[in-house]
């Protein structure tokens, strides 16, 4: 809720000592446990420009392929799936023509055998706005009265080159302090802060704090790839999105127009999902299923098997295509 407040504003909401909370998270963050990254807003990437690929590749070739894949800056989640593709990607560029340069460069990979793009129309709900439900209603409320916590501007201009400069450098630790920021990047610590307020608070970055899914008590996930009515589908992924496992709901220009990305205690659990979907939009028809194998990289970050953060590639829509 609030991935930038000093740890004296969350002491008292969480009841414990300022210098307590600094000591844990240090141990959270040093053991790959949990983590803040951020990126860009999906404000900031326009039409066809964001996008979940399914990739086909010969099966020896699978694990080489997914970290290779991992350390593209477009690529912003990796993972290995079961379903009707090996690993499934989500991809961000900055404009329609780059996307079409990754698409056929991907095609490029001697190990990749197909791909199917499902191009992004519109971001129902975003994987930042999930919450683990582990804090309590007055805990809720107190930390939304921290600075952080505090509504975001409702249109978003457009990143500057300087912006950009200041993602890559909360990409990797979205904690950091302005003195270290504008000691790496040779600025004044006040016009950082300025920078850095204008950013966070005018809806152009988000800052996502994030833990290995595991140790969470999530120990299962998957993107489902549903249909619904033209007519019905922003309603649809409204709906969807209020869901408490959707941890992100997109419209997507294919024919299944609607994808969910959904956090599950146990994979049983899939199947009672797409029953409270199906009961609260009776037009909706699931089409596919891809349940994740493991995480390679997930917003940036690198995983381990346990889910713990190995490492990070900062995403960067910007960036060329190889």
């Amino acid at each position: 809720m609030a991935p930038r407040a000093p740890w004296a504003q969350l002491a008292r909401p969480l009841g414990v000592d300022a210098a307590t909370l600094s000591r844990r998270w240090s141990r959270l963050q040093e053991s790959g446990e949990a983590w803040v990254t951020c990126y860009a807003s999906p404000s900031q990437v326009t039409y066809g420009a964001l996008a979940l690929i399914e990739v086909s590749c010969v099966p020896q070739a699978r694990e080489s392929l997914a970290d290779q894949l991992a350390r593209h800056p477009q690529a912003m989640s990796v993972e290995m799936v079961a379903g009707s593709c090996d690993l499934l990607l989500t991809v961000a560029t900055a404009t329609m023509s780059l996307m079409s340069g990754y698409v056929l460069a991907l095609g490029r990979i001697e190990a990749v055998t197909a791909t199917r793009t499902h191009l992004v129309q519109h971001v129902h709900r975003d994987g930042s706005e999930w919450r683990m439900d582990s804090l309590s209603r007055d805990q809720r409320r107190d930390l939304a009265e921290t600075e952080d916590g505090g509504a975001h501007t409702a249109v978003a201009a457009t990143l500057t080159p300087e912006d950009r400069v200041l993602l890559r450098v909360l990409a990797e630790d979205g904690r950091r302090s302005v003195t270290s920021i504008a000691a790496e990047l040779g600025r004044p610590e006040s016009t950082v802060r300025r920078s850095l307020n204008s950013l966070l608070h005018g809806g152009r970055a988000v800052l996502r704090c994030d833990a290995a899914h595991l140790y969470a008590g999530w120990r299962s996930s998957a993107t489902l790839w549903m249909s619904v009515p033209p007519a019905q589908l922003m309603a649809a992924g409204d709906e969807l999105s209020r869901l408490r496992s959707t941890r992100m709901a997109a419209s997507v220009s294919a024919e299944a127009n609607l994808l969910s990305v959904v956090w599950l205690h146990a994979l049983d659990d899939l199947s009672r999902y797409e029953a409270q979907a199906a009961a609260r939009i009776s037009s909706l028809r699931v089409r596919n299923r891809a349940v994740n194998l493991r995480w390679i990289k997930r917003m940036g970050r690198l995983l381990g098997g346990d889910g713990r953060s190995t490492g990070c590639v900062p995403v960067d829509p910007w960036h060329p295509i190889a």
